[in-house]
């Protein structure tokens, strides 16, 4: 039981279950070290539906790796979820030289290493005993926050240039303060200097959900909040669209509290986007439970505080 939540109190999500976890798992990527994983699941049950888990570009210099956003990816694991969170090439503490072609971001080569995980999942359950013959290959999701949302903008279906990068086994998105539309809606110094937020959200036809801080400044803009939930009024499968109250880029915490991507601590908010994107998730998934439904209901009464969600084809929701 959080001491610390208030409104999120009235969201439904399951009880915690033990949880099994497996780091470095190691995966080896054509000419380059190889790629770093943690795998955290359920320590029992079988046919486990899979959420790769894409860090942002943060400031912090150990955060935004591997062993970032646990707040996030323990609680999705204790309630049935697993989940792979790689350390990408850009990663300042453990990436790739910042002197290599596609240095800093490493835009592409982020698509490239979490579709390797898919290619591998064979191998990263060898690599992780207790799971092995347990993670369900036919349930796949992909989230990612901040830059790690425009990564999985491209594998859910976003083009570049008419460039397409999507994946047909990834099955579910969720998009957490993600970049916007890129382009004549940056600042000049930013379009020049970020070519590939120019995406093209309209082929996105995979389930999607949106999730935006109510107060989130975005600094490659001049437009307010609203920026990051462009993908959800872009993209076909964008089904609904997060607010969440009181809180910016961080969430209330999803990278990890005291983290430097986390400019403001609330409890109470963390705990909404946790339940209320797991809840969207087991919906996703087929896991028998209405707790999206009970959650969209409690947003409208005794959670209205926490936030406020939009679903497409239905004003007012």
């Amino acid at each position: 039981m959080n001491r610390l939540i208030d409104h999120a109190r009235h969201l439904p999500t399951p009880d915690a279950a033990l949880t099994v976890a497996y780091t470095p798992i190691r995966l080896p990527m054509p000419g380059r070290t190889p790629l770093e994983l943690r795998l955290t699941a359920p320590a029992s049950g079988t046919d486990l539906p899979v959420v790769l888990l894409s860090h942002g570009f943060g400031p912090s210099k150990y955060i935004p790796s591997k062993d970032g956003y646990a707040p996030l990816a323990q609680f999705w694991a204790e309630r049935g979820l697993a989940v792979i969170q790689p350390t990408h090439a850009s990663s300042r503490v453990a990436g790739l030289g910042p002197d290599l072609p596609g240095a800093p971001f490493f835009w592409r080569e982020r698509v490239a290493e979490m579709r390797a995980i898919l290619d591998q999942l064979d191998e990263v359950e060898r690599q992780a005993p207790a799971l092995t013959g347990r993670l369900d290959h036919g349930r796949i999701a992909v989230a990612g926050h901040s830059f790690g949302g425009h990564s999985c903008s491209l594998l859910l279906g976003a083009r570049l240039n008419g460039e397409d990068f999507s994946d047909p086994r990834i099955s579910a998105g969720v998009l957490l303060a993600t970049p916007g539309r890129g382009g004549a809606d940056l600042t000049p110094d930013n379009a020049a200097r970020f070519p590939f937020f120019h995406l093209d959200f309209s082929s996105i036809q995979t389930p999607t959900l949106v999730v935006c801080g109510a107060e989130d400044e975005p600094h490659f803009t001049p437009r307010g909040p609203e920026w990051h939930a462009d993908v959800f009024h872009d993209a076909p499968g964008a089904e609904a669209l997060l607010t969440i109250a009181g809180v910016g880029h961080g969430l209330g915490g999803i990278a990890g509290l005291d983290a430097k991507e986390t400019e403001t601590e609330d409890p109470d908010a963390l705990e909404a986007t946790r339940r209320l994107t797991l809840a969207w998730l087991r919906e996703k998934f087929g896991m028998g439970s209405d707790d999206w439904t009970k959650g969209r209901a409690a947003l409208k009464g005794s959670a209205a505080a926490a936030g406020s969600l939009v679903l497409k084809g239905q004003p007012g929701e």
